[in-house]
């Protein structure tokens, strides 16, 4: 009986350990604010300030339509092919539907988007793998997928 006991308490505390812990409120309020510069950024048609929101490293990853992109020059250069000018780039808006910490320094991002065009109307989903690096949130990987 004991040793059924002690493995059900083994597994137990296993399965805590690997479950998803809550965001604080600080935290939560934190990654909120680097998504609404993000928002706010490319509404004003400004590419490199958006990017600012982004790990500024060649281990970045960003995956779209086209696949995978690796660093962040390479990603602001994709982001301006594909949204040359303020027309293609419209008006941006998220709805987060999930914030989960995956441990002191790694949350991940569930959300949708919505781009407003004269040209054509895009939405779909995105999941954002972020870190605090150097005591500051940033994407390290951004997975984009319209729906349209």
């Amino acid at each position: 009986m004991k040793i059924i006991l002690i493995l059900f308490l083994t597994c137990l505390t296993t399965l805590s350990l690997f479950a998803h812990k809550a965001i604080g409120e600080k935290d939560k309020n934190s990654i909120e604010n680097l998504l609404n510069k993000q928002v706010e950024s490319w509404n004003e048609g400004n590419l490199e300030k958006f990017m600012q929101t982004y790990w500024k490293s060649d281990r970045l990853s960003f995956v779209g339509s086209r696949g995978p992109t690796y660093g962040w020059q390479a990603t602001l250069e994709s982001y301006k092919k594909g949204y040359p000018d303020k027309a293609a780039m419209g008006n941006l808006k998220f709805s987060i539907l999930n914030i989960s910490k995956i441990d002191r320094k790694t949350v991940y991002v569930i959300g949708k988007f919505y781009l407003t065009r004269n040209i054509g109307n895009l939405n779909g989903h995105f999941t954002l793998v972020i870190q605090r690096i150097n005591n500051k949130w940033l994407i390290v990987s951004d997975h984009s997928s319209s729906s349209n």
